[in-house]
């Protein structure tokens, strides 16, 4: 298995051997539990899927509780699956926790980046304000958005104001810096999309590891 749920519990930092410190973001990862298994006879590929957190019943739908039932599992509230090249060797009800990973290894993060609202151009994309001085009065506006003859229209994909945030995000190649197999924690070198007690998937990267 190269892939785990879990949640994230916020920033600190540790030492190393040298004496220098680094950022990293703690993840509760785990335990999860196997909910279904995946085959190429049923579903035409092989994957397994995880289930993290619990939910109460009342909380879900009930095609899901026939789902949870099935699997001999109380309902989750965090679901996703992992593609396997093979055949998987683990079985409905296995439980993963966060020693499938090593300090060293490179993973990738998907998180769901935090919600800001509508927000302009300078907060959205980055953009320069203009100056405030004399008798200037629209510093904050995106200014000329396109021609009047040709095209008489605004091009899609314009960089305007609009929704910010609140979208699925990958950070890549972050380096595990420790494990801590009792409480089921990991510590990431660098920062994680998501605010504190988001849902977050860690799995092993597919770049980096290649670069290495």
């Amino acid at each position: 298995m190269t892939l785990i749920l879990g949640r994230k519990k916020g920033m600190t930092q540790v030492f190393t051997d040298d004496g220098a410190h680094i950022g990293v973001t703690i993840v509760e990862a785990g335990p999860c539990v196997v909910t279904q298994v995946r085959t190429q006879a049923t579903d035409g590929y092989d994957a397994v899927q995880l289930g993290f957190d619990d939910k109460t019943e009342k909380r879900i739908r009930k095609p899901q509780r026939g789902h949870f039932k099935k699997a001999g599992t109380t309902p989750k509230a965090f679901l996703r699956e992992e593609r396997l090249a093979k055949p998987a060797a683990v079985a409905v009800g296995d439980t993963i926790t966060c020693d499938v990973f090593n300090p060293g290894d490179l993973v990738d993060v998907v998180g769901t980046t935090k919600g800001r609202g509508f927000a302009g151009t300078i907060k959205r994309h980055g953009f320069n304000r203009g100056p405030k001085t004399h008798g200037c009065m629209n510093y904050r506006q995106p200014g000329s958005i396109g021609a009047s003859a040709y095209p008489s229209r605004v091009f899609k994909g314009k960089r305007m104001s609009g929704h910010y945030g609140a979208s699925r995000e990958t950070i890549k190649n972050l380096q595990v810096v420790r494990v801590d197999g009792d409480r089921g924690l990991l510590f990431l070198r660098g920062a994680v999309p998501g605010p504190k007690g988001g849902y977050v998937q860690v799995q092993s990267a597919k770049t980096g590891a290649k670069k290495k």
